[in-house]
């Protein structure tokens, strides 16, 4: 694999509501919990629903300056092995090229 899970925060730091950016080769990335915001101290049984959104998007711009329409985004379980297939899914997009388009 190109993109390596030992690049991403540990699976717990997405609890603080923080995102994670990365590019590979002309390829920019984000993934963060969603909905993004910090649930560390709040009770498990009380913390909602949660996802892990990935997103894809072409350089050069930075996520917040990049027109929404050129973003690929997917869902993933919101645990160890969603993160896993999170990164998966970012390098078979890198792969297919897919954020190119």
């Amino acid at each position: 694999m190109a993109i390596d899970k030992h690049t991403f925060f540990n699976f717990n730091h997405y609890l603080y509501g923080e995102a994670f950016y990365g590019s590979y080769e002309g390829m920019r990335y984000r993934l963060a919990r969603e909905p993004l915001e910090n649930v560390f101290f709040v009770p498990v049984d009380k913390r909602g629903p949660a996802t892990l959104r990935a997103t894809i998007w072409p350089e050069p711009y930075a996520y917040a300056h990049t027109d929404k329409a050129l973003m690929k985004s997917e869902d993933f379980e919101f645990s160890e092995e969603g993160l896993e297939a999170a990164v998966k899914w970012f390098n078979e997009q890198h792969e297919a090229g897919n954020w190119q388009k």
